[in-house]
């Protein structure tokens, strides 16, 4: 007996000193609890688990995956038993702060920065609502977008991760520098990172690094709504490409590539580049350089579409851009087919700005339309987008540690996309914000 009291007293003392082992047992602390009727438990192999607990914690992070409908003591449960749960979705090129519209040049010159900031809060809601929990914003003025991505960070507004390029790296004149006004409201509008020859190029890069970019954002080629008959070819030198790719991936940058003509593709990717965006008039040696390393073909099959109907439309493009709109939108679909039909690399991308914010899951259907099916559409807004975003180990699977970045729909998305346009549950990092 006194043997027994001698032990039970040493507990007792353990515990008071935070030493227990009974404390150690328990784990941390389980704060929500998603009863999934299907889960997609591995988006690598498309298995499907059904009666599924999802187990987060109070920090947002996943701390388990458990099957059956459990309960602990203390959780919020939220039933999602009639749907179909997925890890949240990563869009790998946005442009939060903007929109496409037929005020889109008077709005060069009457708008501020803070007023960017302010519509990028308003369209990053309607992005995380869409069940977009991750995005790459690839081009916006760099105090409005960093500040948006700040603002997220802290729970100050509603909003998906955001990973920032700010503004991009172009040639003078180029796609991302102003075009199509007076000279002199040009020079007032110039993107601060135009550069001309291999070493300003180099130090427009590191300036934009030391502004805070997550990753480099270089304009290869010409691009469809440049506001200036200039095609879409190739439009830095192979000297530029190679100095911009050489000061990001020397200071920890990836470099992703806007680039539409062929040329400018393959000569971006000699270079070094990353990740390649559009795409549009990728061929087969562009194939056999996307292989190499871990690089990524971003299609943005939305973007096409969306111009290729307002070009039809009127009232919205300019003459230059409505020109090129209606080529390259029927371009850019027969190269979604073709990358398919190559087994190209592809990581999600809508390049929302140019069409609609909030509608980012259109993109799923159109990547079906070119032959993908509904899985792999799904795999390239998950674990491919969160590989390509070097986000594999916060983001993209519903796994222990991960944060809780988790949506829910009705039916089967495997069966028909189409479903995924209209995302019933979203939760981000732990936080829900919708939950019809």
């Amino acid at each position: 007996m006194l043997r027994r009291s001698m032990i039970f007293a040493g507990a007792l003392a353990a515990m008071a000193l935070g030493g227990s082992s009974f404390a150690q047992d328990a784990g941390p602390q389980v704060a929500t609890i998603i009863h999934a009727g299907r889960l997609l438990a591995d988006p690598a192999t498309g298995r499907v688990a059904t009666q599924q607990s999802i187990l987060i914690g109070a920090d947002g992070r996943i701390l388990g995956v458990e099957a059956g409908y459990i309960e602990r003591a203390g959780a919020d449960i939220v039933d999602q038993r009639e749907r179909f749960v997925l890890p949240g979705f990563i869009d790998s090129h946005v442009h939060l702060t903007s929109e496409l519209g037929a005020n889109q040049l008077i709005e060069e010159v009457t708008l501020t920065p803070a007023d960017g900031a302010l519509r990028g809060a308003e369209n990053a809601r309607k992005t995380l609502l869409a069940g977009f929990t991750t995005v790459a914003d690839l081009g916006a003025n760099n105090d409005a977008v960093f500040a948006l991505r700040r603002a997220i960070r802290e729970n100050r507004v509603p909003g998906p991760r955001i990973v920032a390029a700010g503004a991009a790296v172009t040639p003078h004149g180029g796609h991302a520098d102003s075009n199509g006004f007076a000279p002199h409201i040009n020079e007032v509008l110039a993107n601060p990172n135009a550069c001309s020859g291999a070493d300003e190029c180099r130090r427009a890069t590191r300036r934009q690094i030391q502004a805070g970019a997550d990753v480099i954002k270089i304009t290869a080629t010409g691009g469809v709504l440049s506001n200036t008959a200039a095609g879409v070819g190739q439009q830095f030198s192979d000297e530029e490409y190679s100095a911009i790719v050489d000061a990001a991936h020397s200071m920890g940058r990836r470099v992703t590539a806007h680039a539409h003509g062929v040329d400018g593709i393959n000569a971006a990717l000699r270079a070094g580049v990353d990740s390649i965006e559009h795409g549009s008039y990728i061929n087969r040696d562009s194939v056999r350089l996307l292989r190499q390393g871990n690089r990524y073909l971003v299609p943005t099959l939305m973007a096409g579409w969306w111009v290729g109907q307002l070009a039809e439309q009127g009232g919205v493009l300019t003459p230059a851009q409505t020109e090129k709109a209606r080529q390259v939108s029927r371009d850019m679909a027969l190269m979604g087919r073709f990358a398919r039909q190559n087994n190209v690399r592809v990581a999600f991308g809508t390049d929302s700005g140019v069409s609609p914010h909030g509608m980012n899951a259109r993109e799923f259907q159109l990547l079906v339309d070119a032959g993908f099916t509904p899985l792999q559409a799904i795999q390239t807004a998950t674990i491919n987008a969160a590989d390509h975003l070097q986000l594999g180990n916060e983001t993209g699977r519903i796994a222990p540690g991960l944060a809780a970045d988790i949506i829910a729909v009705d039916g089967d998305p495997l069966a028909d996309v189409a479903t995924l346009m209209n995302v019933r549950f979203v939760m981000a990092r732990g936080a829900t914000h919708k939950n019809e």
